[in-house]
């Protein structure tokens, strides 16, 4: 599906994975229990700046930190808008 939105300048659009809900040991997590998750695949990226360019592009598997980007619900899919440098490492 083509997502029709243009993230500008730094910024990112990414797409939270889900909690899990299951720990190794075969324990079922409650919903209330999840841990908010801080792994993501980028859906779409900005141009950059001329001081900053770009360095995620779309596809790739990224770890941000626990309180950044800003939620948005578009066509009934969760996603985070965050500044690239919110962006802690590439997986």
């Amino acid at each position: 599906m083509k997502l029709n939105i243009k993230p500008l300048a730094d910024r990112v659009l990414v797409e939270p994975m889900q909690a899990e809900t299951k720990t190794a040991s075969g324990i079922i997590i409650p919903d209330n229990a999840k841990e908010k998750p801080q792994k993501a695949t980028v859906v779409a990226v900005g141009n950059g700046t001329k001081e900053n360019p770009m360095t995620v592009k779309v596809g790739d598997v990224v770890l941000y930190g626990k309180y950044s980007g800003t939620e948005l619900r578009f066509d009934g899919v969760d996603y985070l808008i965050m500044s690239e440098k919110d962006i802690l490492a590439i997986v």
